[in-house]
């Protein structure tokens, strides 16, 4: 739905149409972009409190700075649906995550104000240094390079790789670091303690920057300045519990500043334009700032769905019959169930509890789940120090963050055959996010590796026998359980747990023209193209593998022996995965079956819904269908008979 725009927002095309308003008309700019976000998200869907907790900032940047010149780079993009609607893409907002729409993300090939695509976090600082040292290579010293910058996405490492580099650059940079004490869900760790420490400094932080500004006027300011800055170390030491870690890093550090007074904000990015090299600037926000539910229990409204912004309500579907469950909810209860019988078991996440729903076991068992922040490299390597001392550990982390943490993978826990427990969530094709969200490689970027177990479950019962067959003692190997966002397909899910023979798959339907073999939850979509093909006289056998990794070699024999033709389905890349495992092994063997292998093509699939990825893709039941029927003719049987 299109949504309209108060009449200050409705004149404003692109920054350079901002800017000709007087500062003092902002604070109606902020109220209107706000408004037209709420109403926007309310009907149409998306990330919410993100948004409207950097407003003020938001429209302070495109103010100040000359974007698109000066080079504006949001961290994750939750944060940037401001920046869209002020960098001429108001009128197109409401398409924003749908099939053919606009990105929900920061996307270069969408505008030239998108600096940086972006979509996981804590890469900002980085790529705008690179930014600023091409600038800086090119003689381009008025350009400005600006990172904004979450405190949850602080907590991963590459900030603090990029901030030590930034700090012995020189380079002309500027970090927003937008402090607001959430990620998706509340921030954890020391960083979180910190920045609460440094932000209620306020003695040292006035002490300081009435002594810079008293230099700067004084003869000699910069060797005034020089003096001072070896003086203010001890006078910090005595005023603050801890000195301030930016600086030690080489970064003038500015704040903590009211995040929601736009007019200071253009104040104080207007000085910061005349300081050269790299510094940052610590900003308070409120996640969700301007809509009061947003602001009171930020988790449930950063991405709500559909909602009535006058009462709040979230728009709920309602069924008559019982519904099956979301795969994510099946592990967070499956998870406490197996740890009530087995002490050794333990969950970590890297910042995502509710995510995939760790946070009932965080909630019954805190001292055995853990969310260690927005750190996936260090989730990996922590659940490998905790397999070595004989725990059982559940490592959940998303498909697409988990690439993140490959060489640890590697190098940590599969050279040492660890017995850890990889809970891959939203593998595969995950909908509105899109391209640097979806689940597409773990299955190549699994089987490759020695010593590692890789499986998908078809349904809710076999993703509970999966995660039994895991935590028992006798599995001594690393273990990929891998499973899909969103609903499953049993309503009566929770079924008692049974042990599954690692490396064996089974056979779902028998058939004689033909055997489909899928993998993972796809399997669900074979069963309806096989009743579909049954009705027009094709009999397709359906096996379904469970494992990329070991093989059920014993099946597939059975499926070479007997097929010509042969159709894989797997939603994941097509190159390296299921389908190309399979034809290593049909080849390794002798066998010259017919295969056609369906799933995730070898290009970025962009934002839509999940049936309508699974459409395009082609391994939707509709296409597993027509790709039995065209091979079927190609062999030459006769279909008239149907």
């Amino acid at each position: 739905m299109r949504i309209e725009a108060g009449p200050l927002l409705s004149t404003i095309e692109y920054p350079s149409d901002l800017r000709k308003l007087e500062k003092m008309q902002l604070q109606q700019v902020c109220n209107e972009l706000r408004q037209f976000i709420i109403d926007s998200v309310s009907v149409n869907g998306g990330h919410f409190g993100a948004s409207l907790g950097v407003v003020e900032l938001t429209t302070a940047l495109h103010y100040v700075m000359n974007t698109p010149y000066d080079q504006l780079v949001w961290d994750v993009g939750h944060q940037a649906y401001g920046h869209k609607i002020l960098t001429g893409r108001r009128s197109v907002f409401h398409t924003n995550r749908k099939l053919n729409g606009i990105s929900g993300f920061p996307n270069r090939e969408e505008s030239e104000y998108d600096t940086f695509g972006v979509g996981h976090s804590s890469t900002s600082i980085s790529a705008a240094l690179g930014m600023a040292i091409a600038s800086r290579l090119k003689g381009e010293t008025d350009r400005q390079h600006i990172a904004v910058i979450g405190d949850g996405a602080m907590t991963a490492g590459l900030p603090f790789e990029a901030m030590n580099h930034a700090g012995v650059s020189n380079a002309n940079i500027l970090i927003i670091l937008n402090d607001n004490n959430m990620s998706i869900d509340p921030n954890v760790g020391a960083l979180k303690e910190y920045l609460t420490d440094i932000t209620t400094s306020h003695t040292y932080n006035k002490l300081r920057d009435d002594l810079w500004h008293l230099l700067g006027k004084l003869p000699y300011a910069d060797f005034q300045r020089e003096i001072a800055a070896k003086v203010k170390e001890s006078v910090k030491g005595a005023i603050s519990k801890s000195s301030n870690l930016f600086e030690a890093l080489g970064l003038r550090y500015f704040g903590a500043v009211d995040g929601h007074n736009v007019t200071k904000l253009v104040d104080i990015l207007r000085d910061l334009r005349d300081i050269q090299g790299p510094k940052i600037l610590h900003i308070k926000t409120v996640k969700g700032k301007g809509y009061k539910l947003a602001e009171e229990d930020q988790t449930l409204w950063h991405a709500p769905g559909l909602f009535d912004k006058v009462t709040g309500k979230i728009n709920k579907v309602t069924y008559n019959t019982p519904q099956a469950p979301k795969y994510q909810d099946v592990f967070g209860h499956s998870i406490i169930e197996l740890a009530r019988v087995n002490e050794k078991i333990m969950g970590i996440t890297p910042a995502m509890p509710s995510g995939c729903s760790l946070k009932y076991m965080m909630a019954e068992m805190p001292d055995r789940a853990l969310d260690v922040g927005i750190a996936e490299q260090h989730a990996v390597t922590v659940s490998a120090g905790l397999a070595t001392r004989g725990m059982k550990v559940f490592c959940n982390i998303y498909s697409s963050f988990m690439q993140r943490a490959y060489d640890m993978v590697i190098h940590d826990v599969a050279i040492q055959n660890l017995p850890v427990i990889f809970c891959l969530d939203r593998a595969g094709l995950v909908g509105d996010d899109g391209g640097t969200h979806q689940g597409a490689y773990d299955l190549a970027y699994m089987r490759c590796i020695p010593n590692m177990i890789v499986s998908a479950p078809m349904n809710e019962q076999e993703l509970r026998n999966l995660m039994y067959t895991a935590q028992l003692e006798e599995t001594k190997n690393p273990f990929v359980i891998r499973y899909p966002r969103g609903q499953g397909v049993m309503p009566e899910w929770r079924t008692p747990f049974e042990k599954i023979q690692i490396g064996q798959g089974r056979k779902i339907s028998d058939g004689s023209d033909l055997a489909i073999i899928s993998i993972g939850h796809p399997g669900n979509f074979a069963q309806k193209a096989c009743l579909e093909l049954e009705a027009e006289n094709i009999s397709a056998a359906h096996y379904d593998l469970r494992f990329v990794k070991p093989l059920d070699e014993k099946m597939l024999h059975e499926i070479g022996r007997k097929f010509s033709r042969i159709i894989t389905v797997e939603d994941g890349c097509i190159q390296g995965g299921m389908g190309s495992a399979v034809l290593e092994f049909f080849n390794a063997h002798g066998y010259k079956p017919s295969v056609t292998i369906l799933g995730i093509p070898d290009r970025v699939i962009e934002h839509g819904k999940p049936d309508e990825q699974y459409r395009e893709c082609g391994f939707d039941a509709s296409a597993i269908a027509a790709a039995a029927r065209d091979m079927m003719k190609v062999s030459g049987k006769d279909l008239s008979l149907a």
